[in-house]
């Protein structure tokens, strides 16, 4: 039984990993293609960048959870439910649609707030506004997404979002550069191919969800409702993953914008460093992703023999994939960083932090692989409000611990670094004490998160 479980996992899990992969990969060319330019241009697109996910975060928190939601209606037999899950999703998507509109109009302005050299703050503002542009594409892309990672068919998510990803890894590149007799845009147009990929993505997922297979066995026609029990779930379970996501992103967005304030160098280190730790990170959402459909499907099917076996497999797969990549980010860091630095005796002072730098993400890989693991599990039980609690506290002590290094005391970059690392391997060990436990596994606890009142 182990074996067909470790099985199953791994079917839902590779597609979700190469898919995750895919968005990995486009922004490590786009930081990439940004590193020819200048470090200013790099340090720009990694601010932008993360601003943009700051400001969606709490939406993609909210809506990323129908996987779990579908997954329990799924294992429930509840067919019908899992696509009234879609409808209500994408209801909740215009909704937020004004709110990021304000959202953005305020937090444009943080990157001069945050003291950043006039040049990179110009081109962080730019990029980011130009991905808000794109927001509610990305969140209905969500929508759809989690409902196919939720009934296990994460084929098509590797399909759609691989397709995508082909296409704007050459778009960005012609639009930053004027290649293939597109404009030459820099910064500008590499937004707009995120755009325009995130566009593609979506209708192949509309595609898939509107044929006639899919179409039939979950009654998508019969879905286009208000649903008021489903949107009670959706805020009950779903607002402390989005609100947990919000204030997570927001203290690293924050400490990120404090780093880069040591200047130009210290942010194109961490530009560089956080690349090779989302080529980590990001697959392992596909672990977490799948885990949260495994785990949400066995909840909702009242089967927790099988959950615990998801359980051990899980911790299987990401703790043998994270120290792989441990080794590699010792042995291979001085070539790993030498691949953003234009010339070979130039920028040595990127060059050493980032090096340093390096050696802190190969300490933290494997805790990042535990928080991911028992993180999926615990989401797809429903444990979202211990989440929120627990992860957000430990992220904002983080962020005042960074204020009083490299605000008040002016130490340097290294020990600014040192605390980060600390913060993750502390929600690893925190992580692992709750998954230990037995109050997530109550029967009554998990009765209540099936509840719709």
């Amino acid at each position: 039984m182990y074996k067909k479980t470790l099985t199953e996992l791994i079917d839902i899990a590779v597609p979700m990993v190469v898919s995750q992969g895919a968005f990995a990969l486009m922004i490590f060319t786009d930081r990439y293609f940004m590193a020819q330019i200048s470090p200013t241009h790099m340090a720009a697109s990694l601010g932008g960048g993360v601003a943009s996910y700051f400001c969606l975060s709490l939406f993609f928190g909210i809506l990323s959870y129908a996987n779990a939601l579908v997954a329990q209606y799924y294992g429930a037999n509840q067919l019908a439910k899992c696509s009234r899950v879609v409808t209500q999703g994408l209801v909740l998507c215009l909704l937020f649609v004004p709110v990021l509109v304000v959202v953005s109009y305020f937090v444009s302005g943080i990157f001069a707030a945050m003291g950043h050299d006039p040049l990179q703050e110009a081109l962080e503002r730019s990029y980011f506004l130009v991905l808000m542009w794109g927001a509610l594409f990305s969140l209905a892309k969500t929508c759809f997404a989690s409902f196919f990672s939720g009934i296990g068919q994460t084929k098509q998510v590797m399909i759609a979002d691989s397709i995508g990803v082909a296409l704007n890894i050459p778009l960005t590149y012609g639009l930053i550069f004027g290649a293939f007799g597109l404009p030459e845009m820099g910064i500008v147009g590499a937004g707009i191919a995120t755009i325009i990929g995130t566009v593609l993505t979506l209708a192949i997922f509309i595609y898939f969800y509107t044929r006639e297979a899919c179409w039939q066995q979950f009654q998508v026609a019969r879905s286009l409702v208000l649903d008021r029990g489903i949107i009670r779930r959706y805020l009950r379970l779903g607002f402390p993953s989005g609100m947990e996501m919000f204030l997570n992103v927001a203290a690293f967005n924050l400490f990120l914008l404090m780093f880069q304030s040591y200047g130009v160098a210290q942010g194109a280190s961490a530009a560089i460093v956080f690349n090779w730790d989302i080529l980590s990170f990001i697959p392992l959402l596909g672990l977490n992703i799948a885990l949260i459909s495994l785990i949400g499907r066995h909840v909702g099917a009242g089967n927790m023999d099988r959950a615990n076996e998801v359980i051990s497999a899980g911790f299987l797969l990401g703790l043998g994939y994270s120290a792989v990549l441990a080794v590699l980010f010792v042995v291979f860091r001085e070539e790993m960083v030498g691949l953003f630095i234009v010339g070979d005796t130039s920028h040595q002072d990127i060059r050493e932090l980032s090096s340093f730098m390096m050696l802190g993400l190969a300490s933290y890989v494997m805790a990042d692989a535990i928080i991911l693991i028992t993180g999926g599990v615990l989401r797809g039980a429903g444990d979202t409000r211990w989440l929120m609690i627990a992860s957000v506290a430990l992220h904002w002590l983080m962020l005042l611990a960074q204020y009083v290094v490299i605000k008040v005391l002016n130490y340097g970059p290294r020990a600014s670094w040192l605390i980060f690392v600390g913060m993750i391997i502390s929600i690893a060990v925190v992580y692992i004490l709750r998954i230990s436990g037995k109050q997530w596994r109550d029967p009554e606890v998990l009765k209540r998160v099936m509840a719709e009142s």
